[in-house]
């Protein structure tokens, strides 16, 4: 059986992590996404996003990566929540049946204002 490689990058909430103020947390939230967005549109990131209803509290998002694990996790190191040690990140390889998953073009959030829109 022939399988797909695709790198998965976890974005965990490190224990240590600084507490912001609403305002501060806002900013950089919304920093987060446009990185990611641009992640996306480079064609580096497939696809994203948030973890909800997690076991594990520390999970906070998950990405599915178009290039190699030490690419993805020097792209992902500089993204500005993790910079400012908000998130910290965790990199692996997923192996599925070749053709398993299929991923659509569609355009990222850049902002918690755009991910709110209806």
């Amino acid at each position: 059986m022939r399988f797909d490689q695709h790198t998965l990058v976890l974005l965990v909430r490190p224990p240590d992590a600084p507490e912001l103020s609403e305002a501060e947390a806002d900013a950089l939230q919304d920093a987060h996404l446009a990185y990611r967005a641009d992640l996306r549109d480079q064609g580096y990131l497939i696809g994203g996003g948030p973890l909800l209803d997690q076991d594990d509290e520390r999970l906070r998002g998950i990405s599915v990566m178009a290039v190699d694990p030490a690419t993805a996790r020097e792209l992902c190191s500089a993204d500005p929540a993790v910079q400012a040690g908000r998130l910290a990140v965790q990199v692996m390889t997923w192996m599925v049946p070749a053709g398993n998953i299929r991923f659509q073009d569609v355009r990222a959030p850049r902002s918690m204002r755009e991910a709110n829109a209806d």
